[in-house]
């Protein structure tokens, strides 16, 4: 674990990724072909929208109904872990995502609105959402389009089903899907956002004390990402390897 004296991550153990949400029109019936991306739901991790560009929305779907938020430049929109979510872009929409939990996010806490019959277990879900990263970029995009129509159908059905249960039993599968992950989690939240948290819990008792010392060991950083134009579930992102 990071040292609750030394913590270098980005404040909170935060991420952050550049966005520019797909245009890609839906080919899903009933769908009315709205382009975006692919809807989906976090376990442990809030997730935040700063929109820098375009317009657009986002459609949620929680156990207390369905909204959609619009969004333009300027906006920032956040939401909390249960929260299914899909982007919705109406023009050129970019954002700029915070992630908690060192992103986490785009790092495996992430379950897609699949139909149940792709929900059974970690292979099944693996085979039909996985973009090969040494595949050309036409077949990374094929199988991106593929993975979010699927999606967009399990998710119309959660959407237009009667009652809790539908979104119980997604709730149930999801659960069931990462439980083999926790651990490798567990771990990344204590070296990022427990870590983050226990050096500004130290700097505290230190002030109250009177010891300032740590403020000698001040540092700045800077990065540029390390992949540009990668497939995301929500569109093409700008990723940093250690923010």
């Amino acid at each position: 674990m990071v040292s609750a004296e030394g913590f270098g991550g980005l404040p909170g153990g935060v991420a952050v990724s550049h966005l520019s949400v797909y245009d890609w029109p839906a080919e899903v019936d009933g769908d009315d072909r709205v382009c975006g991306g692919t809807p989906h739901m976090h376990l442990t991790c809030s997730e935040g929208y700063v929109v820098t560009g375009g317009r657009g929305a986002v459609q949620t779907l929680t156990t207390s109904g369905y909204e959609v938020t619009p969004l333009a430049a300027g906006t920032v929109a956040w939401f909390t872990p249960g929260t299914i979510h899909r982007l919705v872009n109406e023009g050129d929409l970019r954002i700029t995502v915070l992630m908690q939990n060192s992103g986490l996010p785009e790092a495996g806490d992430a379950v897609l609105t699949l139909p149940p019959e792709y929900l059974t277990d970690p292979e099944t879900y693996a085979a039909v959402t996985v973009i090969p990263a040494d595949a050309p970029e036409a077949e990374q995009e094929r199988v991106a389009r593929a993975r979010r129509d699927l999606a967009l159908e399990g998710y119309e059905a959660l959407r237009s089903a009667e009652g809790p249960h539908a979104l119980a039993a997604f709730h149930r599968a999801a659960a069931a899907l990462v439980r083999p992950r926790l651990a490798e989690w567990r771990e990344r939240w204590e070296r990022g956002a427990r870590a983050a948290a226990a050096a500004t819990g130290a700097q505290l008792d230190r002030l109250d004390q009177g010891d300032f010392s740590h403020l000698a060991d001040a540092a700045v950083r800077a990065e540029q990402p390390s992949a540009y134009g990668k497939f995301g579930m929500c569109g093409r992102l700008d990723v940093y390897k250690g923010a």
